[in-house]
């Protein structure tokens, strides 16, 4: 998870493009005239793609939504193309610090099981589902080069592809690093595909002892998973707590102690200095900024996400705060290009600021805005409310499940309420509205309330969120704060 705020970008504004065969009604019309009884594609000779009137480069979460996009449109059956860089179709990545890490007697999650859009509920989309939807998938290259004037596409297998709308979907890469440090060694790993993770999985089927670099996302994620290994696991970071962009001291705490219950270890304000390697060329120890080693024979580094926007950044795109500038509709500075999910700058509409959001929600509800906007299925600028989640320590046996979510900005100040052994919440209140919401292991329609307080930001009393005698009583008042009345916190 990443948000990060670029309060001073430059003009959003970028004017619409409207293609050959453009409007909602003559794409059916198309589709129907050229694609009556069978899936097909339009073939040319020039360049190596045959579906040329939609091109999506990137095939992680935003691809996969966007696909299903097109599809409930009636316009992908030989119009779209997605260049996917691995041989996998798109799939539903959150699962790859989580459940795909378990030991295979813990029921570990495999694809074809988790292709998107099961993650929201959604079809299954496998490769067979792209193939009897006329969609063509590019697998093994990545574009390498845009040429603005001429709408094409170099890939790195030297070809060239044509477009007469593109998607950039290319999501971020994981942050590294450097190989001068032993960065590269192996048994070191960065998660960021199905490869990664079973390069990983194959790393702790031979470990003994295991360094997670990164107190973030990826840090809480996988030790977690490695816990159902029972391997000797320690966390080091340089921030004070964990989660340091989300969580207060005390809920960091909270969540560290839990960590601890299940054998994990915690080093805190430390860098990584070095990491050393054996005679055989494997990552062998850790060494820390305050003169600590740690013998390690598996290393994960998660420390951030870098957007992958080099092949973009010479055709032109305006780009701010390493993303690509986009519109409430995903529009970039260019025609007929747009952007969407990991790498898109967008403007945050609820709270006046231009933003990325590295996190799969975004990517999700970005896909299907983009796509209804590039065929006027609709105008409303995109609207989106920061939510982030994180479900760990979910394989068999294991002694507690944990689930939390948030919504809204963890800005002004925090009362947190409750019992974390049951149940905890915290409300983010600033001038006297509440602007965020945090819950862990609430029930459905208790998590049900939290994008609607944090949407609105009622004006809340803080005396009664801190008298709640529990997190029910504190859902209460902030559920009576929507309709402004006051209640008597139980």
């Amino acid at each position: 998870m990443a948000i990060a705020g670029l309060r001073h970008g430059a003009s959003l504004w970028c004017p619409q493009f409207v293609s050959r065969e453009f409007t909602l009604h003559s794409l059916h019309r198309s589709v129907g005239a050229f694609f009556p009884r069978q899936k097909r594609f339009v073939t040319s000779a020039a360049y190596a793609n045959q579906n040329k009137e939609f091109v999506i480069v990137g095939g992680g979460n935003a691809a996969g939504y966007a696909a299903r996009a097109f599809v409930q449109n009636g316009v992908a059956d030989g119009k779209l193309c997605i260049v996917c860089k691995e041989k996998v179709v798109p799939y539903e990545r959150p699962a790859l610090t989580k459940a795909y890490l378990f030991p295979l007697d813990k029921s570990p999650a495999r694809l074809p099981g988790f292709h998107t859009c099961v993650g929201t509920g959604g079809e299954r989309q496998t490769a067979e589902w792209y193939n009897e939807k006329g969609i063509e998938v590019l697998h093994g290259v990545s574009v390498t080069g845009l040429d603005v004037n001429s709408r094409t596409l170099t890939i790195s297998s030297g070809d060239c592809l044509k477009y007469g709308n593109l998607i950039i979907a290319t999501g971020c890469t994981a942050a590294r690093l450097p190989e001068s440090i032993g960065g590269d060694l192996l048994g070191v790993h960065y998660i960021r595909d199905v490869a990664d993770a079973d390069s990983l999985i194959a790393s702790l089927q031979r470990s003994k002892k295991v360094v997670v670099i990164g107190g973030g996302y990826i840090g809480m994620e996988v030790s977690a998973a490695i816990t159902s290994w029972g391997l000797d696991t320690t966390i080091v970071f340089p921030e004070a707590h964990l989660m340091p962009r989300l969580f207060t001291p005390s809920i960091a705490r909270k969540y560290e102690e839990l960590y601890e219950e299940n054998g994990v270890k915690f080093l805190k304000g430390v860098s990584v200095n070095k990491l050393a390697s054996g005679d055989d060329g494997r990552v062998a120890a850790v060494e820390l900024s305050d003169g600590t080693v740690l013998d390690a024979d598996t290393v994960v580094v998660g420390i951030g996400a870098k957007p992958v926007i080099n092949p973009f950044v010479d055709a032109g795109l305006e780009m701010v705060g390493g993303g690509i500038v986009v519109d409430g509709q995903f529009r970039t500075s260019i025609p007929g290009i747009w952007a969407i999910g990991d790498v898109a700058a967008f403007p945050l509409k609820i709270y006046g600021r231009t933003t990325r959001v590295e996190h799969v929600d975004h990517a999700r509800k970005s896909a299907q805005h983009c796509v209804d906007a590039l065929l006027q299925i609709h105008t409303d600028p995109y609207d989106y409310l920061p939510f982030f989640y994180s479900r760990v320590f979910e394989y068999p046996g294991s002694p507690r499940k944990i689930w939390w979510q948030f919504y809204g900005d963890n800005v002004g100040e925090t009362i947190e309420v409750g019992d974390f052994n049951l149940k905890y919440a915290a409300f983010w209140i600033d001038s006297g509205k509440l602007k965020g919401v945090y819950l862990e292991s609430g029930t459905p329609e208790e998590f049900a309330l939290l994008p609607e307080v944090a949407r609105k930001q009622p004006y809340i009393n803080k005396k009664d969120l801190q008298s709640a005698l529990s997190v029910q009583a504190a859902l209460k008042v902030a559920q009576a704060s929507l309709e402004g009345k006051p209640i008597e916190a139980v």
